[in-house]
């Protein structure tokens, strides 16, 4: 699957050497029209196939003359950080984040640190198409250097940004799940300077995932088990690349990946500063809810990570991020951070002086359902004008699919996925009885149009 913000597909199938290296290619290429030898960092996570995917990288950046610096395996959002901090052009990361282990992928960044804009990545997918890249003669190869720095001055960053001694004062008994991923490079590491007890699982940096990496409830049962058993006050749960967390409350309770950005929202307007706040359209209305409640604006952008950033930055926002566990704190940095959520998390339980079960039960909390239905890619642009025509009493939005919110605050958005063949269904009601009634027909509707075309 090709997108704006990189290739991504299953080894050996959809993403083979040769076609990761013409990707890489057309990155240094659109890199290379504002700079002869560009700085690019490289990055990966703990996936068997990385090594490989290292190879094919390093090969099309020192091909098109390139400056390549290798962090090694380090989260996406440690690498992110050290775009800016080491002066580079841009950055790749071999990661395919959420999805299980015979899938990678390459992600492209900008010098800021933040992902590709939808312009930028055309740019790239266009010379991609092309096949015309840069490549340099003998005497003009790309060098490779290491930098081992990035875990370290990612810390420094975070600890400099919350008050380490009223979290360490709680002494905090964590789990963290690391997925056998990225993640456990750092997050255990920030956890013990926080002065936390802390228990790893998972923290083994085989790439063989224990679970599904992505950081849904029903993937997560180990957590909680964990929490559970050792009385812990809170429990994390990273991806593979560690861009995204998920939440455990002290009676191992998993709170969903929405609230993981719930959580960070209500503890920056309460705590820390009033000011916009940012998620995608896809993410629950809670979001909104604490924003009328501190009196600031909240903004609703397509889904995906560049969208999300780019409009923070547009407005200043103070927080924001998206309802799959990505918490973006521009204070840190203007991406999905899961390492920075853990610690913006513990500050809000230090401050509240109160246990997470408590916390999370004073939040607004609406039934929010996820599914996902085989659909084909050409054919949703026929959903979306059906599903419009057919509900006529509801706000419409067609920024990213299609969102129809309704008058009783109940809202649906369906949309194409940008990494698989597939439609996703989310909405949201007061009640969970609300919800399934509405899931269950909009799932019949858009099953039926699946075979019907």
């Amino acid at each position: 699957m090709i997108s704006v913000s990189g290739i991504r597909g299953v080894i050996g199938s959809a993403l083979t050497p040769g076609n990761a290296l013409d990707f890489v290619q057309a990155y240094a290429t659109y890199l290379k029209q504002n700079s002869p030898k560009p700085t690019i960092l490289l990055a990966r996570d703990t996936r068997p196939s990385g090594d490989m995917m290292r190879h094919a990288t390093i090969a099309g950046l020192m091909a098109s003359g390139c400056r390549i610096v290798e962090l090694g395996i380090v989260s996406t959002p440690t690498m992110q950080f050290a775009i800016p901090r080491l002066k580079a052009d841009g950055a790749i990361c071999i990661t395919a984040s959420h999805n299980p282990v015979e899938w990678n992928a390459l992600k492209f960044f900008q010098p800021s640190g933040m992902y590709l804009d939808r312009a930028q990545g055309e740019q790239v997918i266009r010379l991609y198409n092309e096949k015309n890249f840069a490549c340099g003669s003998w005497a003009d190869m790309g060098t490779l250097e290491t930098d081992t720095s990035s875990i370290e001055a990612h810390l420094e960053k975070i600890l400099s940004l919350v008050d380490v001694e009223k979290i360490r004062a709680r002494r905090f008994k964590v789990v963290l799940d690391g997925c056998c991923g990225a993640g456990a490079t750092i997050s255990p590491l920030l956890l013990e300077r926080l002065g936390c007890d802390v228990t790893v699982i998972n923290g083994e940096l085989t790439g063989i995932f224990p679970h599904n990496p992505e950081p849904l409830n029903e993937n997560l049962h180990q957590l909680s088990n964990a929490v559970k058993m050792h009385g812990a006050d809170i429990g994390f749960a990273h991806d593979a690349d560690a861009d995204r967390v998920a939440i455990a409350t002290d009676g191992g309770e998993l709170i969903g990946e929405d609230y993981s950005l719930v959580w960070a929202v209500a503890h920056v307007l309460k705590n820390r500063q009033k000011g916009p706040v940012v998620t995608n359209l896809s993410t629950t209305r809670a979001v909104e809810t604490l924003a009328q409640q501190y009196g600031v604006e909240c903004h609703r952008t397509p889904v995906g990570d560049a969208n999300v950033s780019g409009k923070m930055l547009e407005i200043g926002a103070a927080i924001g991020g998206e309802g799959n566990g990505g918490v973006i704190w521009p204070e840190m940095q203007l991406g999905r951070d899961g390492i920075a959520a853990i610690a913006l998390t513990l500050e809000f339980l230090a401050v509240e002086g109160k246990t997470a079960s408590e916390i999370d039960a004073e939040l607004p909390r609406y039934a929010i359902m996820k599914t996902t239905h085989e659909f084909p890619k050409e054919r949703v642009p026929q959903l979306i004008q059906w599903l419009k025509s057919k509900e006529k009493s509801a706000q419409v939005d067609e920024r990213d699919g299609l969102r129809l919110s309704f008058s009783d605050g109940t809202w649906i958005h369906v949309r194409s996925s940008g990494t698989e063949p597939i439609v996703r269904l989310i909405l949201e009601a007061e009640t969970r009885e609300k919800a399934l009634r509405v899931q269950k027909t909009f799932a019949e509707e858009i099953e039926s149009l699946a075979g019907a075309w």
